[in-house]
């Protein structure tokens, strides 16, 4: 994998990840209110909603947090580049970890006890879904025998058939990473629950719209880890894992709509017996093959 495939990568996804996810992110209201029986915003109500918070005044308190969400952008960039120009999967998981501490540091500098609160409970989310994260990578290393993405693509076999506990194992902490409900434990779209926007209550303006453009480029890049698990053989199946991906994405909806927020303990209790249980049980399994 050299330097200027990832740069190349890392640029597109850039370009492109917005793109796709503000569209995700429009659709997402949609079946939402759908489900709820109502009609819903227009498709491009997130870009609408970014575009008015670039022209709004950024009235920070601490006045390092646009610098703060900026360095999350740019490791989210990075670590989508490093995935999707088919890099280092276990380096694309430690530099979304990066920005999702940048993240918290930017919430955290407002000192804002609601803030607070939320950079808080953003850091349990980390701890409950990072072991899950480690644990698929450990297994697409012994499933393909390399941590390069583009390995799948010398099987003969997608490798959800010899990992598909630790596939179950990440969409469990899917929900966690795309801040649905029951985990969304941090910030909520769902205005009757206590914190709101609590990560991102001292958040106004051009930063707030870096919080909803790190969020698009976020769901791409896990979506592309979901549809990672079905493809092989050749790029022809990347039309598989494209529509594993979205029903992966619709059964989140379902699962937001349809559970309310738990407490913390449950949520980290609940994460590292999932990762323990589908996680290690896989991994000693193909370490026995």
């Amino acid at each position: 994998m050299s330097l200027i495939q990832t740069l190349l990568g890392t640029v597109l996804f850039a370009v492109l990840a917005p793109v796709v996810g503000c569209l995700l992110a429009g659709a997402d209201r949609i079946v939402s209110a759908r489900m709820q029986g109502r009609v819903g915003p227009p498709l491009l109500q997130p870009y609408y909603d970014v575009r008015k918070l670039l022209g709004k005044e950024d009235v920070s308190v601490s006045g390092v947090d646009g610098l703060y969400m900026t360095c999350a952008l740019v490791f989210t960039a990075f670590s989508g580049g490093f995935f999707f120009s088919g890099g280092n999967l276990l380096m694309s998981a430690f530099l979304i970890t990066m920005a999702a501490l940048f993240f918290i540091i930017a919430a955290y500098s407002s000192r804002s006890p609601f803030a607070e609160i939320g950079a808080g409970r953003e850091s349990l989310q980390v701890m409950a879904y990072e072991p899950m994260v480690i644990l698929m990578a450990v297994a697409f290393y012994l499933a393909t025998g390399t941590f390069q993405v583009a390995g799948v693509f010398d099987l003969r076999h997608p490798i959800v058939c010899t990992t598909w506990l630790a596939f179950i194992g990440f969409l469990f902490i899917l929900t966690i990473k795309l801040r649905k409900s029951p985990f969304d434990l941090s910030s909520s779209h769902h205005a009757h629950q206590e914190l709101v926007k609590g990560v991102t209550t001292e958040m106004s303006g051009r930063t707030l719209a870096k919080v909803e453009v790190m969020h698009w480029c976020e769901t791409v890049l896990f979506l592309g880890w979901t549809g990672m698990f079905f493809v092989w053989g050749g790029p022809a199946t990347l039309i598989v894992g494209v529509v594993f991906a979205l029903l992966a994405w619709f059964l989140e909806i379902l699962i937001d709509n349809n559970f309310a927020r738990v407490k913390w303990q449950a949520m980290l209790k609940s994460a590292w017996i999932v990762a323990l249980v589908c996680g290690g049980v896989n991994i000693a399994v193909l370490m026995l093959l």
